[in-house]
């Protein structure tokens, strides 16, 4: 577990420092785009973040090489070099996309052509593990397209949910969280090699979503860009398809009795390795929804629009912080909660638990001017716009008693607040699309 820290540590810290030169060099370089119909920002601001990203990937796998108990990984598998083509590749088209601006036809064709070169280096789907039946082979040809679906699918998922500052980032760190975790669980927990390369691809691809964050976190300073949301797409794919393509169900037998037990028995964990639209369920959600939506239009589904579910959350009332904040708290409790089930599938308090906290989530939903108070105990802990401010006494209002607490505005529509009289807005959120 310590060199899988020290991996996303270093990750992380190469991330963080340097997108602050990649800031200064996307200005200088004019990746900055005016503002779109879709977007909310005021201002126009720097892409490139990618550049950082895939700066910290390189770092986080060149440190884990050296190694001694990640170094196997590299020795016995070509894994993590075939994630590094593939995403050098996916890198080098998103910077061309963020600069100079690519068609969306072919992107497409640049990411197949991404992840075929995974798949020529040995990073595809084998075999899948069917509940009920066991274990069922592949051939090159259907594993060849099955990999390359499931990672245009990722790329496509996350990159449409890149439209709110910090979202993206942190909803893959989420679910490369789950992710390691269940990941991590098969390498140690139960000795099967074949998860290494698995947690370490999550391992590294949380540290680049956690330095990338206190840059892109509301007002963010920088866009990660499509340099970094495909980047970071390709990555979560390269893990789901390492774990469930090349581990072998029958080495499961030792732990369950035989091939059709040990499938019936992982089926909770099975099912979003396979196609990883459980962890991130929110995104792919996003996807399939934009796809219905623009086609139903008479448009083409990569026709950007205002229609995504970040945008409704922002129009029913929530600000753009709490906005991230929901979709947040969905994505972890769906990708931890499969997880927690796929580990006690038979517990009953598990299913309570996700059905109490989803119960939570609709609330939050449907309560967009609710703003909540820390105690003023916790006060200092936390941002200003948590803290219950006092009314200085020339500006009381008739009959209010100076020095006392007073209640903000709750936000408007896309974050707007209220300044002296509640009929005056200003809009205040910074929205990329």
């Amino acid at each position: 577990m310590r060199e899988y820290l020290l991996t996303l540590c270093v990750t992380a810290a190469v991330t963080y420092l340097l997108t602050g030169p990649v800031r200064k060099f996307a200005i200088a370089a004019g990746a900055m785009p005016e503002i779109r119909a879709r977007d909310v920002h005021r201002e126009p601001t720097p892409r490139l973040g990618g550049i950082a990203m895939f700066g910290g990937l390189c770092a986080g796998l060149l440190v884990a090489a050296h190694l001694a108990n990640l170094k196997p990984v590299f020795e016995l598998s070509n894994e993590p070099r075939a994630l590094l083509s593939g995403a050098g590749l996916i890198w080098l088209l998103g910077v061309l996309d963020d600069k100079w601006g690519v068609d969306a036809l072919v992107k497409l064709g640049g990411q197949m052509i991404a992840a075929g070169v995974m798949v020529l280096q040995g990073l595809t789907i084998l075999w899948i593990p069917v509940p009920g039946v066991g274990n069922v082979s592949l051939t090159p040809m259907q594993g060849t397209l099955l990999t390359v679906a499931l990672v245009v699918i990722t790329i496509n998922a996350v990159n449409f949910v890149d439209g709110l500052d910090g979202l993206a980032s942190g909803m893959v760190c989420i679910a490369a969280a789950a992710f390691f975790v269940y990941a991590y669980r098969l390498w140690y927990g139960h000795n099967l090699e074949a998860a290494a390369p698995a947690a370490l691809f999550a391992a590294v691809l949380m540290g680049m979503c956690l330095g990338f964050l206190p840059h892109n976190m509301h007002p963010a300073r920088i866009f990660m860009g499509d340099s970094g949301s495909m980047l970071i797409g390709l990555v979560l794919a390269a893990g789901a398809i390492s774990l469930t393509g090349q581990l072998d169900p029958d080495a499961l037998k030792l732990f369950e009795g035989s091939e059709r037990a040990a499938v019936q028995a992982t089926v909770p964990v099975y099912i979003p390795l396979l196609l990883p639209l459980t962890v991130i369920a929110v995104p792919v959600a996003d996807l399939l929804l934009a796809i219905v939506r623009r086609t139903w239009k008479g448009q083409s589904p990569f026709a950007a629009d205002r229609g995504h579910l970040h945008h409704r959350l922002l129009e029913i009332g929530h600000s753009h912080s709490r906005a991230v904040l929901i979709m947040y708290f969905w994505s972890a409790l769906i990708a931890f909660g499969t997880v927690a089930y796929s580990v006690q599938s038979a517990s009953v308090w598990i299913l309570l638990v996700i059905t109490a906290l989803s119960a939570v989530g609709l609330g939050l939903l449907l309560m967009p001017r609710f703003t909540p108070r820390a105690p003023r105990w916790a006060e200092r802990f936390v941002p200003p716009r948590y803290r219950r401010r006092a009314v200085p006494p020339e500006a009381a209002p008739e009959g209010a008693v100076p020095g006392e607490p007073r209640e903000p505005v709750p936000a408007g529509l896309h974050g707007a607040t209220a300044i002296g009289d509640r009929s005056r807005f200003t809009r205040t959120s910074t929205h990329h699309g």
